[in-house]
């Protein structure tokens, strides 16, 4: 469904020409759960907007469902979902779900039905006449995610969805996003700094390294689905895929704050 390959990005300013991505290539299949982890600055969210079209790469290609992602056309049938959630504060929850069923012109009995279905397979019965500042932090994302779902992609692109959310709430999260995930059969690739969440979710997770990145691990997460995101961590599976991610992403770690201080020692 998604492959990418060989692709890089360079930032430019008057003085310098700083790689943030250097080569990367993966592919994800139909219905996989991919996450990306690696050091601050390694370009993991800036691999997502190019995979959404927000950017171009400098060099390589993207392609999504066979196509050519080219920049400043989305996708067909792609979702994203931003770090900070896009829920309009004016909108109901009801009218914010609704939002993009409205715009493709559907009819108003198709709409109320499939954002009923939407409202209860998120657990927010009840809340679609409700104003996005009556609504926890959690609730909120989750009112961001039917959004999307409503237009129904098959590819879902997710940055950090959940990084502002305490612990409780995000694996509470996790749960409803597996429950729709495994009904619904995105493809999804998730950008994430938490690596017990990337476990927790992934069917594989790619580590890039220090800027400029390079894929240094594809790691298949082997644990049985359904998963209960609770129980989960207390098992020495979840353990030792933790801990082998970590072997290499912790020396990445490493590699990229030496590198920060080499860089103040210069300046």
């Amino acid at each position: 469904m998604i492959d990418i390959r060989h692709v890089s990005k360079a930032y430019l300013s008057s003085t310098r020409e700083t790689w943030a991505i250097g080569d990367v290539s993966f592919s994800v299949a139909k219905g996989e759960f991919v996450s990306v982890v690696g050091p601050s600055g390694c370009g993991k969210s800036t691999l997502l907007n190019m995979m959404g079209s927000f950017m171009a790469p400098s060099a390589g290609t993207i392609e999504i469902g066979g196509r050519a992602v080219r920049h400043g056309t989305i996708p067909d049938k792609l979702g994203y979902i931003f770090q900070k959630d896009t829920v309009l504060p004016w909108y109901t929850v009801g009218r914010n779900i609704a939002l993009g069923l409205k715009f493709r012109g559907l009819p108003e009995r198709d709409i109320r039905e499939t954002v009923g279905r939407l409202l209860g397979l998120a657990n927010l019965a009840g809340c679609e006449d409700m104003l996005p500042h009556q609504l926890s932090g959690g609730m909120r994302q989750r009112v961001a995610l039917l959004m999307t779902l409503a237009c129904e992609p098959e590819v879902l692109l997710l940055d950090e969805p959940f990084g502002a959310l305490d612990s409780n709430t995000k694996m509470t999260l996790h749960r409803e996003l597996l429950e729709i995930w495994q009904k619904l059969g995105q493809t999804v690739v998730m950008v994430t700094h938490d690596l017990d969440e990337a476990v927790t979710l992934s069917d594989r997770v790619i580590v890039l390294s220090a800027p400029p990145s390079r894929v240094v691990l594809d790691h298949r997460v082997d644990l049985p689905r359904p998963r209960d995101v609770f129980a989960l961590r207390d098992s020495d599976d979840f353990g030792q895929n933790v801990r082998a991610i970590w072997a290499v992403l912790g020396r990445e770690f490493q590699a990229a704050q030496a590198r920060a201080k080499g860089a103040e020692n210069v300046a």
